[in-house]
């Protein structure tokens, strides 16, 4: 996987197999105190939902769901996920604002990110046989920071190589044919 340069949104993005730096139990701090954030937001939207917390490749992972449908929960997702996107900022600075230390946490709602993901390694995958099968470098649509990290590790899976370029909001991913 390439190193990606931090976008406004994101931070600079680690190998998943790196150590946290505030290990689990830091972690684990940091998914309580987004959770509290989230709870008074649902509160004072008055959505239903629960929280889920969990530590997911070196990252706090928060989610949150409903029994009922998601429609409730869409509010929070927005177009394209990007009130979701808007969201993760603003709970990854409630977690800084009480630990002093830049939160890499991941949100998720409504399962939204979940199934994105599993569209981009569907589309890298797709991608990475045409680049395989011309032998031609492949340009990808602009994604956002979250995006281009799904697609750089499917393409570091795959063996080949990726680079982001383009500035926000027109970053996007490039598949490399060769070295």
């Amino acid at each position: 996987m390439t190193n990606e340069t931090a976008a406004q949104s994101e931070p600079e993005l680690k190998p998943e197999t790196e150590e946290p730096q505030n290990g689990r139990a830091g972690l684990e701090e940091e998914g309580e105190i987004a959770a509290d954030y989230l709870e008074e937001l649902l509160d004072i939207a008055d959505l239903d939902g629960d929280i889920d917390i969990d530590v997911d490749h070196g990252r706090a992972a928060v989610a949150v769901v409903t029994e009922d449908s998601d429609d409730g929960l869409d509010s929070l997702v927005g177009k394209k996920g990007e009130v979701l996107d808007a969201l993760q900022e603003l709970t990854r600075l409630a977690v800084q604002a009480k630990t002093g230390d830049r939160s890499r946490l991941m949100l998720d709602v409504a399962g939204f990110r979940n199934n994105r993901r599993q569209e981009l390694t569907t589309l890298a995958e797709e991608a990475i046989a045409q680049v395989r099968e011309n032998g031609e470098d492949a340009a990808l649509k602009p994604m956002n920071p979250f995006e281009r990290k799904v697609v750089h590790d499917a393409v570091a899976a795959a063996g080949l190589v990726s680079d982001s370029e383009g500035a926000e909001p027109n970053r996007h991913v490039v598949i490399r044919a060769g070295s």
